[in-house]
């Protein structure tokens, strides 16, 4: 009996001693909490904390995790910020190959205004997806390019880390499409895997540049003989933040980034708002020239967000003066963007795709020269429907940029310009990278671009087509405001055949309004217009 009551005694040690411990924590908990409470009532930055002390950080909490709670409990699957659930789902289903397909009918509203549809055949035919490739270079190209007409577009390497740039070239080499290098230029690990590159070169003339930052010809041919690089892009503009330079921090330039873009590690990476290398539309007209001839006639474009139309007429012009032309031109839509870029820019500034598109295919058609210039097209494009429809408005071939980062595995954090992407797609943090395994996401790369084509094959067979440079914009349907359809084709601006030629004679009457205000009066010794 006494050594009972010992040993009960004995046992009631742990828990003194525990009892001791908690006590000792929830003492130096509320301490904590008080001293953080008491720097909020003290401080002058934050009012909330001011006036509510501790409890005011649950605002800051909910305000930081907000994104995530809208974007998985509260918007619908066809709330497009800036890309609806339903299209993320889409993406990931086709890039796993897993099932894509939808049950229990439609959810879109058919009768709301600017609904849309293509009209289908009592004839559909089989269309044949391996077939849809384009040829690029027109008659002063000596290298024609053979494009597939879905491709990568423009995302440079610093905005997207080194693996995301691996998967997306080796994708590209196993489906046999193309890949967009952004202004960037070419890493070593657009290098690694062998896939086509577009090459774009912007004001800052990275890859190709002097010390000074000027444009470099010589730099350009070592670079450009590398029969990786099918074509050269010299991009005026880009959708996000058309008109607007940057500025990549000295801190960031890392030895990677600066062996990559001709700068020097450490010191301010510097993206012009405008171009040294021309000033005047006759003078883009000359570099084209030039680049092709020391390209040894490769395929030689521009890009560009339309602006000010006038200054896309002075370049047409130019081209009529000179007898040079491109031999491609992409239309990157206001719509567009997969970087960082000021708010104003990305929601006010530039022309959205189907105006930017339809303007510049007009002008084409109107100086006699669309057959032998092709247009790409850039901006929200990730169905089969989507490239349809630009097809419809103008374009030869479509590029995709956010669509490849969500077959990576992108999950629309929007954190691209905060370097904490999630996923390890737009970041240079290398605990972050290791997020992406580059042999699974070059899979799902391929694998989204081949369903992708696939499905655009089922919708042009559908409509009785062997290919899509048979659709037209008779076959797609738009609900207007009055809630009539009506053909597309009666919703779009039209230009005959040379209406705009220099055998034309000064009368532009019926002509799209943006032809009769500005058309005479585009200059080409400069980008601006007569008044």
């Amino acid at each position: 009996m006494h050594y009972s009551r010992y040993f009960i005694w004995l046992s009631t040690i742990p828990l003194i001693l525990l009892s001791s411990q908690f006590s000792l924590l929830l003492s130096g908990l509320f301490l904590v909490l008080f001293l953080i409470g008491l720097k909020d009532y003290l401080q002058t930055h934050h009012s909330i904390l001011r006036n509510y002390p501790l409890i005011g950080h649950l605002r800051f909490l909910l305000e930081y995790i907000r994104p995530e709670i809208r974007q998985y409990f509260i918007e619908s699957d066809e709330d497009k910020i800036p890309f609806s659930r339903n299209q993320r789902v889409m993406v990931y289903a086709r890039s796993k190959v897993q099932n894509d397909k939808r049950g229990f009918g439609s959810i879109k509203g058919m009768y709301q205004q600017d609904s849309e549809w293509l009209g289908h055949s009592n004839n559909p035919q089989h269309a044949n997806p391996d077939d849809f490739r384009i040829k690029i270079g027109g008659p002063d190209c000596k290298q024609p390019y053979f494009a597939s007409i879905f491709n990568i577009s423009a995302m440079s390497f610093g905005s997207l880390s080194p693996n995301a740039i691996r998967a997306l070239n080796k994708g590209a080499k196993l489906g046999g499409f193309a890949h967009d290098t952004g202004e960037g230029s070419i890493s070593s690990y657009h290098r690694e895997h062998g896939g086509d590159i577009i090459w774009e070169i912007g004001s800052g003339y990275f890859g190709c540049r002097n010390p000074d930052g000027t444009f470099s010809m010589d730099k350009f041919v070592e670079q450009v003989s590398n029969p990786q690089i099918k074509m050269v892009e010299i991009k005026l503009s880009q959708g996000a933040k058309p008109g607007h330079g940057g500025v990549l921090p000295g801190a960031k330039v890392t030895p990677e980034i600066a062996l990559t873009r001709g700068v020097n590690v450490g010191e301010d990476c510097i993206s012009p708002a405008k171009h040294s290398a021309f000033s005047s539309p006759i003078e883009l007209m000359e570099f084209i020239k030039q680049l092709r001839q020391s390209s040894d006639g490769k395929p030689i474009g521009f890009k560009l967000c339309v602006g000010q139309p006038w200054e896309f007429f002075g370049i047409a012009k130019a081209m009529l003066k000179t007898n040079i032309y491109p031999d491609f031109i992409v239309v990157d839509g206001s719509e567009g963007g997969t970087g960082a870029a000021p708010v104003e820019f990305t929601d006010h500034v530039g022309m959205p795709l189907r105006e930017g598109l339809r303007l510049v295919h007009n002008t084409l058609v109107g100086i006699g020269k669309r057959q032998n210039i092709r247009i790409g097209a850039s901006g929200k494009i990730i169905s089969g429907y989507d490239i349809v429809r630009a097809i419809a408005i103008g374009a030869d071939w479509c590029n995709s940029a956010r669509g490849f980062m969500f077959a990576l595995g992108c999950i629309q954090s929007r954190s691209c310009h905060t370097d904490h992407c999630p996923t390890g797609v737009a970041t240079q943090d290398l605990n972050r990278q290791r997020a992406l395994v580059v042999p699974d996401k070059a899979e799902r790369v391929k694998n989204f671009h081949r369903h992708t084509v696939e499905a655009l094959a089922e919708l042009v067979g559908a409509a009785g087509m062997k290919h899509p440079e048979e659709i037209t914009a008779h076959q797609l349907m738009v609900r207007n405001s009055a809630g009539k359809a009506t053909p597309m084709s009666l919703h779009l601006p039209h230009v005959l055949e040379n209406a705009l030629g220099i055998e034309a004679i000064n009368n532009y009457q019926g002509l799209p309004e943006e032809f009769e205000h500005f058309w005479l009066g585009a200059r080409v010794d400069r980008f601006g217009l007569n008044h």
